[in-house]
Formats: C-alpha cells, structure tokens, sequence
C-alpha cells in the first residue's frame, strides 16, 4: 500500500463522504459455493451482496451500534471512523482517530483499525498511531485505557473483543508501526492480550507471528484468534481457562490455499451462534464450523478485512479494500 498525504487523506475522506451520503445499495457479483448441507441453513440459496459504502482506502474494524442503529468503521490510512445509517449515508463519526499527533505520521497506517462497543456503549479503538487501545468519551476526547506491557509500549492493536466479564482480550501484531517487522520501537513480541476491567494487561499468548482477528466461541470456552504469517496463514484455537487465561494453543484451520500477497492470510472474522466462523480473507470469505469442517466459501473478489454482525442480528456487514458491503443471512450473531 502506498503512503498517503495528509492533503490526499483530505481528498479521499471528501470522495467517501460524497459516495457514501446517500442511501445506496449496488448489488456485488458473487460466487458462493456451498460445500456442505450445513451452509444451507446459514446462507440463503438467493443471497445477493450489497455495497453500501465506496470509495474509501483501506476500510476495517466495522461494529454496528445496536441503540442508534448505525454502523460504524475505520478507513485506517485516513485517519478516520465513519459512521454509515440506513436512509442518510455516511458522515465522519471520528477524526484522529489513531493518531492524534501533529508531525506526518511515518508509516502508512496512523489510523484506528478494530473497533468494539463496551457495555455502556462507548466506541473502543484499536490506534495504530498512538499505539494503544482507547475509548471514545461523551466529549469527543479519545482516553487511553492499555498502551504499555512490562516498560514497553504495545506496537499497534489491530482487533479486540470483550469477554461477557468486561475484559478485553486483543492482538497486537506490528502492522501499524512506520516500519512494521523492522521497527527498531517494536515490542519484543507480537502478543495477544488481557485487559482486565481493573486495568490490568496480562500477556496470554506470545509465539503467534502476526496475529489479527479475534473472537470468542458462543459459550467462551474458546478463543479464536487469526495469525497472517506467511509461513502459517491458520485460524488457531485456544482452550480458556476458569481464570480467563488460555492454553492448549493449536491449528483450527489452515488458511495457505487462500494466501494472496500482500495479504498473507485469514483477516478479522465473527462467529455465529452456532459457532461458526464468517472469516475474512484475500479474496472474500471462508465459513468453518466448530469441528473445522470448511462449509462453504463468499467469493467477493476483494482483499477482505473484516465482518460485523448488525441491524437484527442476521446481517453481516464486510469491509473489503475500499468497499463497506452488506450480506444478509438466515443464521445470526450469539450476541452484538
């Protein structure tokens, strides 16, 4: 990806805001293959996928806010979150709102990236620039709520999800850093961690290469998390333990035949109520159910980033490249 000016951010976030201010809905051609019965009962034998939102940069981290009933999500190189509602468009919800720093930022990716609702409502960003996980407040200030672990700052938070307890479990691969994996600021691992509702930040898992996506399974007795590695593309699985921990830490499913440079591997994904995996991924979208069989496959045709479940529960919104998209299913989110 290239770097993006200040004055071309500008210009895009002026591009975006007329493509997307109006209720639209342009219908996305396809290919959905269906591997097995099961995907039957998830995916309508007619579903059609919507584009809701262009002409942004690199779109990501979408989370559907239940009580205004909007979608939020990040254009990371933009510096931005944006806000998208049925029947007005999109506008600008969140400027800075990963880096919040006056000289140009370094790298290509200031941004925010993952985005998550806590239980008050309150918007909780992952911030690239800032390396840190924040939280939007009723005045508009972005507060830091994790942004050191044992004397080093975090590299750049890429995606979270709140256990039902309040903590908040994310990965924080280099990805946003101005020179990535050679980074001389880099943290001496690419981690996944705990943040506990006291403040607290627990390293759990410490050998994933490059870890992105994360989510839990329905009853929390596993923690998904995705790992881009060219050398392991892989959704892996993790046992959680009573105190919140995890263990037993192992391939899911192998994600290789996917892999599609620059985007090594399985991005963000969410899990349904039955515990099935929607994943992102180059190229669009894998389905898995719980015992690693791959259902079926939403060939988009994009370099997929991420998926939200939103509106009612059956519809899974998808960032992709420059694109917000909109598919609507039988099956549902466990909670949203």
């Amino acid at each position: 990806m290239m770097r993006v000016s200040k004055k071309l951010m500008v210009v895009l976030g002026l591009i975006a805001l007329l493509h997307g201010g109006v209720a639209w809905s342009e219908t996305v051609t396809t290919t959905i293959t269906r591997l097995d019965p099961r995907f039957d009962q998830l995916v309508p034998k007619d579903a059609k996928l919507g584009k809701i939102a262009d002409g942004y940069t690199w779109v990501e981290g979408p989370v559907w806010h239940k009580q205004g009933e909007y979608l939020l999500f990040s254009d990371i190189p933009a510096n931005a979150v944006y806000k998208w509602k049925s029947g007005e468009g999109v506008s600008l919800f969140v400027k800075n709102s990963g880096y919040s720093g006056t000289a140009p930022f370094a790298g290509k990716e200031p941004g925010s990236n993952g985005l998550t609702l806590d239980a008050q409502g309150r918007l909780v960003l992952c911030r690239h620039g800032d390396r840190q996980i924040g939280r939007l407040e009723s005045n508009g200030t972005i507060v830091p709520l994790a942004d050191h672990y044992e004397g080093h700052k975090i590299n750049s938070p890429n995606d979270l999800v709140f256990k039902s307890n309040g903590d908040l479990y994310f990965t924080d691969p280099p990805f946003g850093l101005p020179k990535a994996f050679d980074d001389s600021n880099k943290a001496p691992v690419q981690g996944v961690y705990r943040l506990s509702k006291d403040g607290t930040v627990t390293l759990l898992i410490h050998d994933i290469k490059a870890p992105n996506g994360i989510a839990f399974s329905p009853d929390e007795k596993t923690l998904y998390v995705s790992d881009v590695d060219p050398k392991r593309a892989a959704w892996l699985a993790y046992d959680v333990k009573a105190d919140g921990t995890v263990t037993n830490g192992r391939v899911f499913f192998d994600a290789t035949r996917w892999r599609k440079d620059p985007f090594f591997g399985p991005d963000g994904f969410k899990v349904d109520r039955q515990g099935n995996i929607f994943g992102a991924r180059p190229g669009g979208l894998s389905v898995i159910a719980p015992d690693g069989t791959l259902l079926g496959t939403i060939e988009t045709g994009q370099p997929t980033s991420n998926v939200a479940w939103g509106e009612d529960g059956h519809t899974l919104f998808i960032t992709g490249g420059s694109s917000v998209y909109r598919l609507r299913l039988t099956t549902g989110a466990a909670r949203y």
